[in-house]
């Protein structure tokens, strides 16, 4: 890291927080603060979702996928977008309807007041928790490359200044600031990616591709042979496209993450357009970080992480960015981590926010009035994230675990009941919350005690020990198949306390 480097990064953090104030513009109502009065264009929505989603972990973690597998990772984007198609087709038409600004108020008109506070508190706890930890993993390989340039910036510190930045344009300049910023911020940590990808595409030796498909490194889709391998391997054909499916029809059609954006668009075919296209990106997205991790593999000689120096998979791309890329480039890719932390921070406050005070607040007190708390809403979560992230500085907690997985426990809770109100008339509000907390506390017990062992099938056996793991050959159930069994329980147990009514 240069004196270059270190400027880059700085101008991209004074320049985002100044083009975001001039891209928000002045608001007038708590609707246009959190809906932009839904005048955006769909294209810029679509990115902004690809963006939302992508988190500094996903830039250096689907390389260290590659490096150190195949390309079969890829799948699971076949069905992130037949699962969007499914929202676009089926959820969007109930969300589009002119009354709606959360997700949860589909559940409020459905179910009642108190089952749209059940699901929204259940997004606040998963996106806290979640986005908390990514917010904290951004730091680590910004804390690591200024480390090597000799300066020992703590933790709180690195997360402080992303925070500051990111509050700054998300409080004044609202939704519309928000999304325009996950613009820029995606065109910036693409740009890096994109530069690095020649980079190493440079240095190749003739005939990469051919060792990179002899070491069986570039098989990008794996059938699986058998029941057992389908339910444990997460990257199988048919599990990256059922279970791959039904979690993006969670996330992108309960989450009001993703959904905030799709009410801002203009239209219904406009939010259609734009669940449906950031699809296909994200799938380009993925194929690019896959092919940076193989071209990686060629440039350090398929060495292993312990001949690296390396204890993670997710060292392996800051490590070339340190050691790899020239002045001024290193410097972009680090503003790029830092856009990817900043474009999930922002949403996650915008759309906690406009939770808050739409599910809860209600209160019809004049348009200064909503767009004050509104302000005042944001900047809470804002101070609540930094507090949050801080918690996580211990990297050997086991509760980052449980933060990076923590969708898995309510995605498909959320699933559920949407789709109980959509498909059971008998169902109440107090059937769907029973229901919703069932699903939870069911998650629990799969997640953590569910596993598969060829000698003795399907056994229970709550959070065993790396050595009891491997002794008895231990295989958890496949995480894409979380959201289906949760969303199937949930519907089963609300459809059975259904019948208690006519």
């Amino acid at each position: 890291m240069t004196l270059l480097d270190f400027l880059v990064l700085g101008v991209y953090l004074v320049g985002v927080a100044a083009l975001g104030l001039r891209l928000g513009g002045r608001q007038s109502s708590a609707n246009d603060y959190f809906l932009a009065s839904g005048r955006l264009p769909w294209w810029a929505v679509s990115l902004s979702v690809v963006a939302t989603e992508t988190s500094s972990l996903t830039v250096i973690s689907i390389p260290a996928v590659a490096y150190g597998g195949t390309m079969t990772f890829f799948q699971l984007t076949i069905g992130y977008v037949l699962g969007r198609t499914l929202v676009a087709i089926y959820l969007l038409p109930r969300f589009m309807t002119g009354s709606l600004k959360t997700a949860y108020g589909f559940l409020g008109d459905r179910f009642g007041p108190g089952a749209r506070s059940a699901a929204s508190v259940t997004f606040m706890a998963t996106r806290l928790l979640a986005d908390g930890v990514r917010l904290f993993a951004a730091a680590i390989p910004v804390r690591v490359i200024l480390l090597s340039a000799g300066w020992d910036v703590g933790y709180p510190l690195i997360i402080g200044v992303i925070s500051a930045v990111t509050v700054v344009y998300t409080v004044f300049g609202g939704l519309r600031a928000v999304v325009w910023m996950d613009v820029v911020q995606l065109f910036l940590y693409l740009g890096g990616a994109v530069a690095t990808l020649f980079l190493l595409l440079a240095d190749a030796p003739d005939g990469w591709a051919r060792t990179v498909t002899d070491a069986g490194k570039f098989d990008w889709f794996e059938v699986g042979s058998g029941v057992a391998a389908v339910l444990t391997g997460p990257y199988t054909l048919v599990t990256a496209a059922i279970g791959g499916a039904v979690f993006s029809v969670a996330s992108h059609g309960t989450d009001q993450l993703i959904v905030q954006r799709l009410l801002a668009c203009r239209s219904l075919a406009d939010s259609r357009r734009a669940l449906v296209a950031s699809g296909v990106l994200v799938m380009a997205q993925f194929a690019l970080f896959l092919l940076i991790g193989s071209l990686l593999w060629i440039h350090y000689d398929g060495a292993s992480l312990a001949e690296l120096g390396l204890s993670r998979g997710d060292e392996i791309y800051p490590r070339y960015i340190i050691e790899g890329l020239p002045p001024g480039i290193s410097g972009l890719f680090l503003a790029g981590i830092v856009a990817a932390a900043m474009s999930t921070l922002s949403s996650s406050l915008s759309a906690l926010a406009s939770a808050t005070v739409f599910d809860f607040v209600r209160k019809d007190e004049g348009a200064a009035s909503e767009l004050r708390i509104s302000r005042w809403t944001t900047l809470a979560w804002g101070v609540v994230f930094v507090v949050f992230a801080n918690l996580f500085r211990d990297q050997r907690n086991p509760v980052v675990e449980l933060g990076l997985s923590i969708a898995s426990f309510t995605y498909g809770g959320l699933l559920g009941t949407f789709l109980l109100g959509l498909w059971n008339r008998r169902a109440s509000g107090t059937d769907a919350i029973a229901a919703l907390v069932t699903s939870v506390a069911v998650m629990v017990a799969v997640i953590f005690g569910t596993w598969y062992s060829a000698d003795a099938g399907w056994v229970f056996h709550f959070r065993p020990d790396p050595e009891t793991i491997a002794a008895m050959g231990l295989r958890p159930l496949a995480w894409p198949w979380y959201t289906a069994v949760g969303a199937s329980v949930t519907l089963a147990v609300g459809s059975l306390l259904a019948l208690r009514h006519r």
